[in-house]
Formats: structure tokens, C-alpha cells, sequence
């Protein structure tokens, strides 16, 4: 579907509003009357609050599902929305994971605190066709116990018997019995055969690129790790270009890329 003004956007209504952490919450959405297309993995909606203003999100579920941070003015908004509140959203836009390239290969997933909102999808999609793959592995970092998202699945996830998690915290906290330290110590102690790996990654940037440069010193191939890329993305569409970073809109060329494309951006402070 093309909409014939692409700046505006269409009524969805919160149907469900979940608490994640303290400062996060995942909300799904449902048009009010017709749906914009369902998302690819990796792809983000552009939501906008009345009298607030507009933010990229990206999509961590069917539904669509968005899981927010509070940390501005219109993502401290949608946190706070109750359930039949209406909403404007546009897209979806941007690139996706292209996880059919993993298929007959080991997925590794690394997340980083929020970063796990992007990549929820890709480990529902694995799981729901989990033959299709060998190994799934998902290293998850947070800075607590308390910062993990999705709590309730991630201790799901971790009882699988055909999925590899390790969650990760920064520092020590009591009673916690995992590992400590970054998401880069689990992922440099794993056995990976680099002709048979896809990595996805997605946190802050010097935690994908010290992941990527741990990848790439176990023989896999930089066009096997896919990142997820984050500029301020103000239009969506590629026209405003707040979001460019080198040769690229974000919102346009991204935000996944291949670390082909990632490795010399990511030295690339953001204005």
C-alpha cells in the first residue's frame, strides 16, 4: 500500500500497555481502521503523540509491538499511554535483518540493553522455525538484573532446550549468580565455525563494533554480521537528512547494514 501523503499519519489505538522495566514498556497496537503493511524484521514505524510530537520506534513484535525507553519528551509520552489511547504511525521504513540468509547456519543474536527491542523479532522468527537453523544463540547485556527486557520470556528462552542464552550484567548485584561483565567476554569464549555463522547486533555502538571486531578475528566474513544502526531520524522518508551518516540516510539505507557498509561509519560520532 502507498499512502498518497506519506507524511501522515494513520490512527492505531494502544491495545495493550506492558511494564518491561522501570523506564520501559512495550506497547501493541491495532488500527483504528486500515493497517499500514506488517513490518520486516528490523524495520521501524515512525509514532507520533498529539501535541507532543513524532519519534522512530522500532517494531519488537507482531501487533505491530513497540518497546519504548523513556528518555525525551515524546518517548516519556507513549510510555505513559493507556490503553485505548489513539496514536499516529507511518511506515514501516527502513531495511531488515534478512535472516533467509542464516537459514542452514548458525544465528548468533547479541543485544545490548535496548537493543533487544529490534532483534526480539528475529529470535521469534528462528524459534518459530527453528529447523531451519543449527544453533541460535542469544548473548543479552543489561547494566542490572532489574534492566533486562522481556524478563518473563528471556527466563522462557533460557529453559529451551534447542536455544543457547547467556545474560550478561555490567557489574556485580547481589544474588546474581550469571556472568558479569559485557556482552564482548561470552561472545569471545564461543565456538563459532565462520563459514556457517550470521551474526545480528544491536546496542550502543562501541558495543557492535568491539562485538563485530571479535567476529571478524574469528574468521567471519563482514558481510555476515548485520547491525543495526541509529541516527535521529526525523522523517522517515529520506528528505530531511537528520540521519545521515557518511553516504547514507539512515532511515532509508538503514538502519541494518552489513558490517561491509557498518565498519567505517561507526567511528562516526553522532552531532
Amino acid at each position: 500500500m502507498t499512502l498518497a501523503e506519506p507524511m501522515l499519519p494513520t490512527p492505531y489505538r494502544v491495545a495493550t500497555r506492558v511494564v518491561e522495566t522501570a523506564d520501559s514498556v512495550t506497547l501493541r497496537l491495532e488500527p483504528v481502521a486500515t493497517p499500514l503493511p506488517a513490518a520486516r524484521l528490523g524495520q521501524f514505524m515512525m509514532l507520533y503523540v498529539h501535541g507532543v510530537g513524532e519519534v522512530a520506534i522500532s517494531v519488537s513484535g507482531p501487533g505491530p509491538a513497540h518497546t519504548i525507553r523513556a528518555v525525551g519528551a515524546v518517548s516519556r509520552a507513549l510510555c505513559e499511554l493507556a490503553p485505548g489511547t489513539v496514536v499516529g504511525v507511518r511506515g514501516p521504513y527502513g531495511t531488515s535483518w534478512d535472516l533467509a540468509d542464516a537459514a542452514g547456519n548458525d544465528v548468533v543474536i547479541v543485544a545490548g540493553g535496548a537493543g533487544l527491542c529490534p532483534l526480539r523479532p528475529v529470535l521469534l522468527e528462528a524459534l518459530a522455525h527453528r529447523r531451519a537453523y543449527r544453533r541460535v544463540i542469544l548473548i543479552a547485556g543489561a547494566r542490572t538484573p532489574a534492566g533486562f527486557l522481556f524478563p518473563g520470556e528471556l527466563s522462557d528462552w533460557a529453559r529451551r532446550h534447542d536455544l543457547e542464552v547467556i545474560r550478561t550484567i555490567d557489574r556485580p548485584a547481589p544474588g546474581w549468580t550469571g556472568p558479569v561483565g559485557f556482552v564482548t567476554g561470552p561472545l569471545s569464549e564461543l565456538d563459532l565455525e565462520p563459514e556457517r555463522t550470521r551474526a545480528f547486533l544491536c546496542g550502543p555502538e562501541p558495543m557492535m563494533r568491539f562485538c563485530a571486531e571479535i567476529l571478524l578475528g574469528k574468521g567471519i566474513l563482514a558481510k555476515a554480521i548485520r547491525v543495526s544502526l541509529e541516527r535521529a531520524m526525523k522523517c522517515g522518508i529520506g528528505l530531511c537528512g537528520h540521519c545521515q551518516l557518511g553516504p547514507l540516510l539512515v532511515c532509508r539505507d538503514g538502519p541494518v547494514v552489513d558490517y561491509t557498509v557498518a565498519g567505517p561509519l561507526l567511528t562516526v560520532k553522532e552531532l
